[in-house]
């Protein structure tokens, strides 16, 4: 069974500015998600399944989708605020989706197999993709192990101001044994430092291992995700920009020992787009690497 891919494509960049996932940066006028449409093609995954909003389907479909036709099989999720658990209700006055967990929960009906979760505005790089498909070519449909691809701080960073990051600790087994989200991570020299919320500073070296958001899961994690998006809403509905994110409930599943994450440390250089400014870093790292022969001029 071959794994799928899962894209989380329904957020707008707010400090970007603009729908930056369909933002050209290849020679050919590649955007982000389309290096990793075709890594993950390479890698031998058989579906790709877009998380989007209603609002910009037909836009998406029509720039993005539409690149893949006869190359792999493609389908639509929509995350939309009102896509709730029976018994609950949008909050007046809410308009911030419920975050990445929710957005991932809202393709449980379009995933049967062992999926790779991505935001669609990160570069992961192609080895990337081949450390989860080896991974799924042993994994047991039906467990609640997962894995998680983990890069480099120091390759995460804006040089246009702070990031958040999920900073992960990992045992001696290589499992992931928890994930802390330091929300304004700069950088500092070779290392960073980040800003806590009382205003205190945080040193980190630039080598630790951290989460940029992607997952390696079975089927198995909707059930889990389910359980604990409603446990959220229970503790967290009415507040208006509470976001239920992965890295949280994968924490849950953590500390309640019910699943064990294998992290994945990839060689890779990641680049993202957080800030305008940082696109231009994101069109040089790809032409050099298209210039190397990772990638050809013209991907589809």
């Amino acid at each position: 069974m071959k794994p799928v891919l899962l894209v989380l494509a329904a957020g707008m960049g707010s400090r970007y500015g603009g729908l930056k996932q369909l933002d050209p940066v290849g020679p050919s006028g590649e955007t982000i998600m389309d290096y990793s449409v075709f890594d993950a093609i390479r890698a031998g995954f058989g579906k790709v399944v877009f998380v989007i909003r209603r609002d910009i389907e037909e836009q998406f479909r029509e720039q993005i989708g539409s690149r893949y036709e006869g190359k792999i099989e493609i389908d639509y999720a929509y995350q939309e605020l009102d896509k709730l658990p029976n018994g609950y209700t949008v909050p007046e006055g809410r308009t911030k989706p419920w975050g990445t967990g929710h957005a991932a929960l809202c393709a449980a009906d379009k995933v049967d197999a062992p999926f790779a979760v991505i935001n669609a505005d990160d570069f992961y790089g192609s080895n990337s993709f081949k450390l989860l498909a080896d991974y799924f070519s042993k994994a047991c449909l039906e467990s609640s192990d997962y894995a998680m691809c983990g890069f480099i701080l120091r390759q995460t960073l804006s040089d246009h101001g702070s990031v958040a990051r999920g900073v992960c600790s990992v045992d001696s087994s290589g499992n992931l044994s928890g994930v802390e989200e330091l929300t304004k991570i700069e950088k500092d020299g070779n290392g960073a430092i980040n800003v806590n919320p009382d205003g205190t500073q945080m040193a980190l070296t630039g080598d630790e291992v951290v989460s940029m958001n992607y997952w390696g899961f079975t089927p198995t994690i909707f059930e889990h995700l389910e359980r604990l998006f409603k446990a959220f809403l229970d503790e967290h509905i009415a507040k208006e920009k509470s976001e239920f994110y992965l890295p949280f409930a994968v924490n849950d599943l953590i500390s309640a020992d019910i699943s064990k994450v294998k992290v994945l440390k990839t060689p890779d250089s990641w680049f993202g787009v957080t800030y305008r400014p940082d696109r231009e870093k994101v069109v040089s790292g790809i032409q050099a690497l298209v210039e190397s022969g990772m990638y050809p001029d013209k991907l589809f």
